[in-house]
């Protein structure tokens, strides 16, 4: 050891052995990150990269060498081989290759080391060859345990060096991976100057044709430089490519495709960003915007009317952002916004104003002119406590309950909708156990004529006893069903309920049976019903289908189709709730309706409410024309129905004639069975009035 230090600080011209120093610290950072290059390249890519990697190696391993030996003070005069210096050059550049090669190619196995040992031992190689090229006046001798240990210390530095490019433990290693190759070549080289003495001679002559030491040093010196110029400049090259795809596709991934404003991702980040953050003044709120409309134009107008909308509604709203507010589109037509500037209500009620004007102003695509509203919920944190996905939940919460009133409301978040949205998951999950352990009840109110009195029918309406809450009221159960894709399943049982008790009747009276968007939609519902009455024995033109119009403007076509298989069954289709939707005349004239059934709203306000009596009669003299039959709903009073009677409409439903009940208060009704001298005291105020005219 003290003979390799002797070598270097004694020996060397220390100024020769810093740019020696220099040229292998330069040369093993830029053949290191080369070779990581090729590690991570498949296919044409990972050759080019081996080959830039080993030239570079090569040339500053073989510079390294020459520089050092223009440093070494020998007496006499001094020249080299040409014909050994090229080759020394060939081989510090083909070992280096080889090694690295095999290091590159050979995945997790003991080959990444095995290259590493072939790259030591070609530094070796080269360093051997190069002094043989050296040529002095005198005699060289060596010493063989020298020569033997600058070998190890090649192939193990060689190794360990390609090892923690391949075998990183940390994003350090790429640093630890050039130290060691600087080890390997500065080690193996001083180490084998220190295996070798010279003894001077002056009766030697060198000959005439060697390279002098000046043209050795300043060309060896331009050309690796500029070799490892040229490899650092493809490196730098091709990482700012990469950090520029890199910055792209993080761009594309956390950008909306569609709207170019932020995604989910984007906000997600933002907001756990914020949330890890709690501020002494301003607090962060969140907002859930979801559109309302939207759906109507997409199924009408198609998906390019909507994505039109939808990019005018992200412009519009990201241009009246300010410092500290951030807006992403979630999916679908539900956006979020976010502000870190808020202290009061009024600031988040502001806020969503200002986004709530924005969305609403009109759209025009294709001559075309469209107009969508927005339900916000706005959920503030104001202490450190509430994360990400609490304040998210808080938010859409919020937003459902401004969903339910109407268009453009504003809804903040209080604890009291926890609870609703809790005891809106427990019935959900009541409801399945429920049906499994029939405690769902088929109730029905009978359809009457209006000018006898007499049943024509009956409605079958679902009620659930629940075993803790009693009754629960449909009002209250519906909905949910609904919002979990349960009423399918519910509704299918009520079909199968309702006409299976039905065929047990004697009367072959009507059965009215209310089906759910979800129920309309699904593409086998027609072989459902097909299959029910097959089942049950009911014959088809008894069951009567009753269909809200918001269903089928869902989608106009697909509930064409289906009501037209319904009809070829021989079913009865009626129209539920006439003058609450869109009661559009063109409704009446596509679809093949054989009742239309008058909301109650309607039937309560015929007293009091002029404009409701000019609905009623209009829509009784519109059916009429049609020929299309019509069904009141909520007939309670003898003006109701006198009114009714006098403008012609022929069926009535409600309290006046009935309230519903279970299968067993109507079996007198359906069986033709005597009423007792008990149930004549029962008796509704519609049998008495009829009893009465008559």
């Amino acid at each position: 050891m003290l003979k390799v230090l002797q070598c270097l600080t004694i020996d060397h011209d220390y100024r020769y052995t810093a740019a020696a120093v220099f040229v292998c610290m330069l040369g093993s950072f830029v053949s290191m990150r080369l070779f990581s290059k090729a590690r991570l390249a498949t296919g044409v890519q990972k050759v080019n990269w081996l080959f830039l990697a080993g030239v570079n190696g090569g040339a500053a391993i073989w510079t390294t060498h020459f520089v050092a030996m223009l440093g070494y003070v020998a007496a006499g005069d001094v020249g080299y081989d040409p014909y050994l210096t090229g080759l020394s050059l060939l081989i510090a550049i083909t070992t280096t290759t080889a090694g690295f090669g095999i290091s590159a190619y050979g995945g997790r196995s003991v080959l990444v080391e095995a290259g590493g040992v072939i790259l030591g031992l070609g530094i070796a190689a080269m360093h051997y060859t190069g002094m043989a090229a050296y040529n002095v006046q005198g005699m060289i001798f060596w010493d063989r345990a020298y020569v033997i240990a600058s070998l190890i210390l090649g192939a193990v530095l060689g190794a360990i060096a390609v090892n923690r490019i391949a075998r990183p433990l940390n994003r350090f290693c790429q640093y630890s991976a050039v130290a060691f190759l600087i080890l390997a070549i500065a080690s193996m080289h001083y180490t084998g100057m220190a295996s070798m003495s010279f003894a001077f001679d002056p009766r030697i002559v060198i000959p005439e044709n060697l390279l002098p030491p000046a043209i050795m040093g300043g060309g060896a010196i331009a050309v690796t430089l500029l070799l490892l110029a040229l490899g650092l400049s493809t490196y730098v090259i091709d990482a700012q490519s990469t950090q520029q795809a890199v910055a792209r596709y993080r761009h594309l991934s956390l950008h909306d495709p569609l709207t170019g404003i932020p995604n989910r991702a984007a906000f997600i980040e933002h907001l756990n960003r914020r949330t890890r953050h709690v501020s002494l003044g301003a607090h962060t709120a969140l907002l859930s915007i979801d559109l309302d409309r939207f759906k109507e134009i997409n199924d009408v107008h198609g998906h390019a009317a909507g994505d039109a909308v939808l990019r005018a509604i992200a412009d519009r709203a990201s241009s009246v952002l300010k410092t500290g507010e951030f807006l992403a589109r979630m999916g679908g037509d539900e956006f979020v916004a976010m502000t870190h500037s808020y202290y009061t209500r009024a600031d988040g009620a502001e806020f969503a104003q200002r986004l709530i004007e924005q969305i609403s102003k009109p759209v025009e695509w294709n001559g075309q002119t469209f107009s969508v509203g927005a339900s916000v919920g706005i959920s503030v944190r104001n202490t450190g406590s509430i994360d990400a996905d609490t304040l998210m939940a808080q938010a859409d919460v919020a937003m459902y309950r401004a969903k339910s009133g109407s268009s453009d409301t504003i809804c903040f978040y209080d604890k009291s909708m926890d609870e609703a949205a809790r005891e809106r998951n427990a019935l959900a999950i009541a409801m399945r156990s429920g049906l499994a352990n029939k405690e769902f009840e088929l109730y029905y109110q009978q359809q009457n004529d209006t000018k006898s009195g007499s049943i024509v029918g009956f409605e079958a309406l679902l009620r659930w006893n629940h075993p803790e809450r009693g009754m629960v009221s449909p009002a209250e159960f519906i909905p949910i069903a609904e919002q979990t894709g349960f009423i399918v399943e519910l509704g299918e049982w009520v079909l199968r309920e309702a006409c299976a008790q039905a065929a047990q009747w004697k009367k072959s009276l009507a059965i009215a049976v209310n089906v759910a968007p979800q129920q309309l939609a699904d593409n086998d519902f027609p072989d459902k019903v097909e299959k029910i009455l097959a089942e049950t024995g009911l014959a088809p033109e008894r069951l009567e289908l009753e269909i809200t119009e918001g269903s089928i403007i869902a989608d106009h076509r697909h509930a064409l189709v289906t009501i037209r298989k319904l009809k070829s069954l021989g079913v009865k289709i009626a129209m539920d709730d006439y003058g609450t939707g869109y009661s559009s005349l063109s409704t009446l004239q596509s679809f093949p309706f054989d009742k239309i059934k008058i909301d109650r709203a309607f039937i309560d306000g015929l007293s009091t409410n002029v404009q409701s009596e000019a609905i009623v009669r209009s829509t009784l003299i519109l059916a009429h024309s049609l020929n299309i039959p019509v069904l009141a709903e909520g007939v309670e009073t003898k003006a109701h129905i006198e009114f009714l009677r006098r403008e012609g409409c022929l069926q009535v439903q409600g309290f006046f004639f009935g309230k519903p009940g279970p299968l067993t208060s109507i079996a007198n009704l359906v069986d033709d069975t005597f009423l007792s001298a008990e149930d004549e005291t029962d008796v509704t105020a519609g049998r008495r009035y009829f009893k009465a005219v008559r």
